[in-house]
C-alpha cells in the first residue's frame, strides 16, 4: 500500500496532509478539539473529558510500552516524493503508530458519549491516520494496529466510567393502572424550589394535567405530611359526596376530583421519595415528574419530561417499582423513612455531594474519583456491626435495588423490581485503606480490593457503637445507633410504553444508546 500511495501524483493534498499530521503531534490537535467541546455542557463536555482520558492512555501504552518493546524501522525516506516527506523524520519505533492510536482513541471515546459529535470527529481522525502513510512516516500495518490499540483503550474507559446501554431500567408491566385522563384523580406534590430556581413548573403542569390537584410544598412543612393531609382531605370529601372544588381550596388543588386514584410529585429525588412514601402507605400508584437538578430516579425509571407523564397517565401505562425503607428509634418513638435511590452511613453523603457538584463539569467517574480523595482525607472511621461482626468503615452504601457496575462506582440500575438491597462498604480497618482504595479505583480494581465489600440482601440491620447519621436520597434523615433497612414494597409507577405504536412519533429528549439514534425509527 505504501508503494501505491507513493505513486499518487503530487498535489495540494500533500501540503494539507503535512499540516494535519504535524497538528496531531503530541496530541495537540485532539486537546484543541477537546477544549472546544468542553465549552458546551452535557454530552459534548463528557465526550471531551473521556477523549482526553483515552488520549492519555493511548500515549502511555503506545509510546512508553509498545514502541519500547517492539522496535521497527520506519519506511525509507526515498519511498515518498520529496514534497510529501516530513522535514524532521521521527526516530522512535515505527510500530505501532502513535498518531493513529491517539486519533482512534479520541474519536471512539467521543462516540461513546456523543455519537453526533463523533460524526464530525471521526473523519478527521481517519485523515490523521492516513496522513501517517501519505507522508511516509509509517507502514500501513503500523497505522492499522495503532488504530486498533487506540480503539481498545477508549472502550476500556468504560470499566472506570461506565456507559449506560439502555434508556431505562426494566420492570414488570402493570396492566391495570388507573387511566388519569388530563390528570383526573391525581394529587400532585409540586416543589417549586427544586432544580432551576428561576423556573416554577406549576403553570406548565396545570396546563398539561388540568384535572390534577396540585399541592405546593411549604417551607418548614414535612412534604410527606403535607401530601398525606391532601389525600385524607380528598378521600374524606369524596366519602361525604362533597365537591372537591371545596377540597381544592383546602389543599391547594387546581381542579375537581371525585376520588384519589394516584399521587405523585414534581421535583427532585427528595420530593419524589415523599410522594412514594404516601403512595405505598395508601396503596396508590405513583406519578413522577422530573423537575429537580439530577433526577436520578426519573432517569432510571425512564421518564424525562412532562409530555411523557401526560402520555403515560392518560393511557394507564405503568411498571412496578420497589420502594425501600429505613427504620430507627427517635426521641418520639420508632420512625420509618421511605427512599427510592440510595441510603448511606458515614462519609458517603459528603462524597455524593462533592461528586454531584463536579460531575457536570468533569463527568461522573472523574468527579467520583476526586470526591473520594477529598472525602477520605477528611473522614473519620465509623464502627458498625454487620453480619454479627464489628467493622471499622469509612462509609456504608445501601442501594434500592442492584446498582451497576458491580465492584465500581454505583451508576445506574438495570431493574427496578428486584426486591433486593445493594450493600457496599469501604473498610477502615485495613492498613493504608484510604490509599489502597484510591489506587484500586484508579486501576478499576476496587471490586477485588480487600478494602471493599459488596453484597445483595433482602434486609439489613446495622448497629453502631455511637449515634451516627443516616442519609437517604442525599438528605440526612436521622441519627441513631440501630437501623433496619428493607424493601418496603412495590408500587405501580407511570411510565410510557415506548413499544406502543401510539408514541411512534414522540421523540424523547434524553441521552440514548451510542449510535442508536441512527437506527431507531422513533427518531
Amino acid at each position: 500500500m505504501s508503494r501505491a500511495v507513493s505513486r499518487i501524483p503530487e498535489s495540494v493534498v500533500d501540503r494539507g496532509m503535512l499540516r494535519l499530521t504535524r497538528s496531531a503531534n503530541t496530541g495537540g490537535l485532539w486537546l484543541a478539539v477537546a477544549a472546544a467541546l468542553a465549552v458546551k455542557p452535557g454530552p459534548p463536555r463528557r465526550a471531551a473529558l473521556r477523549g482526553v482520558i483515552a488520549l492519555g492512555g493511548s500515549s502511555f501504552v503506545v509510546n512508553l510500552v509498545l514502541k519500547t518493546l517492539i522496535p521497527r524501522r520506519r519506511p525509507p525516506a526515498e519511498l515518498m516524493p520529496l514534497g510529501r516527506r516530513l522535514v524532521t523524520a521521527p526516530v522512535s519505533s515505527s510500530f505501532p503508530s502513535g498518531h493513529s492510536s491517539n486519533a482512534a482513541a479520541f474519536a471512539t471515546a467521543v462516540a461513546l458519549e456523543s455519537p453526533r459529535t463523533a460524526l464530525a470527529v471521526a473523519p478527521v481522525a481517519a485523515a490523521v491516520a492516513y496522513s501517517r502513510i501519505h507522508t511516509g512516516a509509517h507502514w500501513p500495518s503500523d497505522v492499522l494496529v495503532g488504530a486498533g490499540v487506540g480503539t481498545a483503550i477508549a472502550l476500556t474507559t468504560r470499566r472506570w466510567w461506565p456507559i449506560r446501554e439502555s434508556d431505562e431500567a426494566d420492570a414488570h408491566v402493570v396492566h391495570d393502572a388507573p387511566i388519569l385522563a388530563d390528570g383526573k384523580g391525581l394529587l400532585l406534590l409540586v416543589n417549586p424550589r427544586s432544580g432551576d430556581s428561576s423556573y416554577d413548573p406549576t403553570d406548565d403542569i396545570a396546563q398539561a394535567l388540568p384535572a390534577a390537584g396540585l399541592v405546593r410544598t411549604e417551607p418548614g412543612r414535612d412534604a410527606v405530611e403535607l401530601l398525606q393531609e391532601a389525600v385524607d382531605a380528598a378521600v374524606g370529601a369524596s366519602a361525604e359526596h362533597t365537591s372537591v372544588l371545596a377540597v381544592g381550596a383546602a389543599v391547594g388543588a387546581s381542579a375537581e376530583h371525585t376520588s384519589v386514584l394516584a399521587v405523585g410529585a414534581a421535583g427532585g429525588d427528595g420530593t419524589i421519595a415523599a410522594a412514594a412514601a404516601v403512595a405505598i402507605r395508601n396503596n396508590l400508584p405513583l406519578v413522577v415528574i422530573p423537575a429537580g437538578t439530577l433526577n436520578h430516579f426519573a432517569r432510571d425509571l425512564g421518564v424525562y419530561d412532562l409530555r411523557e407523564v401526560a402520555d403515560a397517565t392518560g393511557a394507564g401505562e405503568a411498571v412496578e417499582v420497589d420502594i425501600a425503607a429505613v427504620e430507627f428509634d427517635t426521641a418520639d418513638g420508632p420512625y420509618q423513612h421511605h427512599w427510592i435511590n440510595t441510603a448511606s452511613i458515614g462519609a458517603y453523603p459528603e462524597l455524593v455531594r462533592l461528586r454531584e457538584k463536579w460531575e457536570d463539569r468533569w463527568g461522573k467517574w472523574p468527579a467520583f474519583a476526586a470526591a473520594l480523595v477529598v472525602t477520605l482525607r477528611r473522614a473519620e472511621p465509623i464502627h458498625i456491626r454487620l453480619d454479627d461482626r464489628w467493622h471499622d468503615m469509612w462509609f456504608l452504601f445501601i442501594g434500592n435495588g442492584p446498582y451497576h457496575p458491580h465492584g465500581a462506582v454505583p451508576a445506574f440500575r438495570s431493574r427496578l423490581d428486584e426486591g433486593l438491597l445493594d450493600v457496599r462498604w469501604l473498610r477502615a480497618d485495613v492498613r493504608f485503606s484510604r490509599t489502597r482504595a484510591v489506587i484500586a479505583l484508579m486501576l478499576a480494581a476496587i471490586g477485588h480490593s480487600r478494602v471493599y465489600g459488596e453484597r445483595q440482601m433482602h434486609e439489613l440491620t446495622v448497629t453502631s457503637r455511637t449515634p451516627v447519621a443516616v442519609a437517604a436520597d442525599g438528605e440526612v434523615v436521622g441519627i441513631a445507633t440501630t437501623f433496619d433497612f428493607s424493601v418496603a414494597g412495590r408500587i405501580p409507577t407511570y411510565r410510557r410504553d415506548e413499544d406502543n405504536p401510539r408514541w411512534e412519533n414522540r421523540p424523547r429528549p434524553h441521552h440514548r444508546r451510542p449510535l442508536a439514534w441512527l437506527t431507531d425509527r422513533r427518531r
